[in-house]
């Protein structure tokens, strides 16, 4: 490009004889000269000039900084979660600019290991950033898995982006990640067969669904969907296998975790019937200042542009809001109820152990905590099931209920048998009560992240991995 300028320079600029022509060359030599450093030095995004509405839309994802510390709002979690990465640190989501960082500086992906330990899965990246599916192009995908996630963190150079959703540098859809590819073809939903509007949810399913790290393929992504998507199917394929992601340092419960399920909710949503997808409520059609429609890439809340994605539909905002704070509140005593059923039973079956209990006698309250825990969790892990699927909500912690109270039934009776009269339960009223009743300390935690940060994430990581801290 800047020879081509230099070429129709010096034709322009051969009629021009005289002392004041060559000073007119001289600087416009001089321009180009400095066009060219700069075009070099700089990265011109191609996406921010073809797109640049949905771009800066894009972009503004980094004023969606506020978030919430959930174990502190929610401390039992702590209990239930003992043994895990997850009773360390869980907050709210943010967003899509802060992907990269919040997963670099939470406390569940630790700090560096020692020479010759596994460590955690490089498979994190995974939904973080673009930069994942290059990688697994690279390294093959059990390559990129069993790689470790410290490892691979000066490899990560963006977050998630035009790629991650489409077809790079076109409006065209795609769905770059392997095990969302699978999934959906396991649900004879294959991405390549359906319309737009479909396709358009695949997208987002890629990342906001439930999903484990498969031991037998190195840790690589998987989405347990062999049976189906509900929380009964998914538990049948993992009961299957024999599958657990820990065991309860507590009550030895083989645990099962869910991971924000957002796509299977809504795939059975009355929303889903109606053809009205995430894109539908959260990335509205929206206009520019000069009139001229995009979809909105800063990915908010239904209720932020009500007008745009609601009142097709619905006729009354406030009406609306009524409800779901309704349907909210009850999903929320429903859930706090259950936690405390499952803690209690996390510690009977401490003391049923602490007794001599044998697996024989423990195998169903064992089983019904197990359970129990995994419908909980499949509801509270998924961001939104308030106003996306709230009757399968209230369906899976009424089954929480009732499964938990037969365990603990189950539980007093063998404790009966072995002649426990008083079981110890802990103060888990704060965050911080709770992390003492489990034996982590947070404060030590933060030391040692602190100092991973500055020693390898500042000095040899990517800017994208500080955005927001």
């Amino acid at each position: 490009m800047i020879n081509l300028l230099v070429e129709v320079m010096m034709k322009a600029s051969r009629p021009l004889r005289s002392k004041l022509g060559l000073i007119v060359l001289a600087a416009g030599l001089a321009l180009l000269t400095l066009t060219s450093w700069s075009l070099q030095s700089a990265e011109v995004d191609p996406n921010q000039i073809k797109f640049p509405n949905q771009f800066d839309s894009w972009q503004a994802t980094v004023e969606q900084e506020e978030r919430e510390d959930m174990l502190a709002q929610y401390p039992a979690s702590i209990i239930l979660w003992a043994g895990s990465s997850f009773a360390k640190e869980y907050h709210s989501p943010r967003g899509h600019q802060f992907a990269v960082a919040d997963v670099t500086h939470t406390l569940r992906t630790g700090v560096a290991i020692a020479e010759g330990d596994k460590g955690l899965s490089a498979s994190c990246w995974t939904c973080k950033t673009p930069d994942a599916p290059r990688l697994m192009k690279e390294m093959g995908i059990e390559g990129y898995s069993g790689a470790n996630f410290v490892d691979l963190g000066r490899e990560i150079k963006s977050v998630v982006y035009c790629s991650d959703c489409h077809v790079d540098g076109s409006e065209k859809l795609a769905l770059p990640r392997p095990h969302a590819q699978d999934a959906m073809a396991k649900i004879k939903l294959p991405f390549d067969k359906q319309d737009t509007t479909m396709q358009g949810a695949q997208v987002c399913g890629q990342c906001h669904v439930t999903y484990y790290f498969q031991p037998e393929k190195s840790n690589k992504v998987n989405i347990p969907w062999i049976f189906g998507s509900t929380a009964d199917d998914i538990e049948k394929y993992y009961d299957t296998r024999r599958f657990y992601e820990w065991i309860h340092p507590i009550s030895k419960t083989p645990i099962l975790k869910a991971r924000h399920p957002e796509f299977e909710h809504w795939s059975r949503s009355t929303h889903a019937k109606k053809g009205v997808t995430c894109i539908t409520c959260h990335m509205p059609a929206t206009k520019d200042a000069q009139g001229n429609t995009f979809t909105d890439h800063k990915v908010a809340g239904a209720m932020d542009n009500f007008e745009q994605t609601c009142a097709s539909c619905h006729s009354s905002k406030a009406a609306m809001v009524k409800k779901l704070d309704k349907t909210k509140a009850n999903i929320e005593a429903k859930a706090r109820n259950v936690e405390s059923l499952l803690v209690q039973a996390h510690y009977e079956a401490k003391a049923a152990w602490d007794a001599g209990a044998t697996w024989p006698q423990m195998n169903d309250s064992i089983m019904a905590i197990r359970h129990a825990q995994w419908r909980w969790d499949f509801a509270m892990a998924s961001h939104g099931l308030y106003a996306h699927n709230p009757k399968e909500g209230v369906a899976l912690l009424d089954m929480a209920t009732e499964q938990i109270t037969y365990g603990r039934e189950a539980l007093a009776r063998v404790l009966n048998q072995l002649s426990v009269e008083k079981v110890e339960y802990p103060d888990y009223s704060t965050k911080e009560k709770a992390h003492a009743a489990i034996g982590f300390i947070e404060a030590d935690a933060i030391k040692a992240k602190q100092a991973f940060i500055k020693e390898e994430v500042d000095k040899h990581w990517q800017p994208v991995a500080k955005t927001g801290y």
